[in-house]
């Protein structure tokens, strides 16, 4: 593995890509003003540090809200399958007593039916 070229072959395909992509007149125009401004922040942020350190604690600050948020709609979001898991159980108990009333009453349907036929049968003898 020590004498493997691949790592090798790999960075001078990239220089190469680079240096040939650098061939374009708006590339070569976009990565020097990338590189200018670059440049210009790593100077003002080394003459002014105390701006950098404001700048990333206001960063931290708002990815830690981002964060607590989070947090917190995870956590009811888990309290709320909890929930769910404990009410299943009563639910399914429920949906089976109201079948089974469904059921009772039909068939107590069938039989007033069937006896105002035979009522109304008889009446007609």
């Amino acid at each position: 593995m020590g004498n493997s070229k691949f790592g090798r072959f790999i960075l001078v395909g990239a220089v190469l890509g680079g240096i040939i992509s650098l061939c374009d007149r708006s590339t070569r125009r976009h990565v020097k003003g990338k590189t200018g401004n670059m440049v210009y922040q790593a100077k003002y942020y080394s003459k002014n540090p105390d701006v950098l350190k404001e700048k990333l604690q206001q960063q931290k600050d708002k990815y830690m809200s981002i964060y607590e948020q989070l947090s917190g709609d995870a956590a009811y979001i888990k309290t709320q399958v909890q929930e769910l898991k404990a009410l299943t159980p009563q639910v399914k108990e429920l949906v089976v007593d109201t079948k089974e009333a469904f059921v009772e009453s039909k068939e107590e349907y069938k039989e007033i039916v069937n006896e105002q036929k035979v009522g109304a049968e008889a009446k007609k003898i």
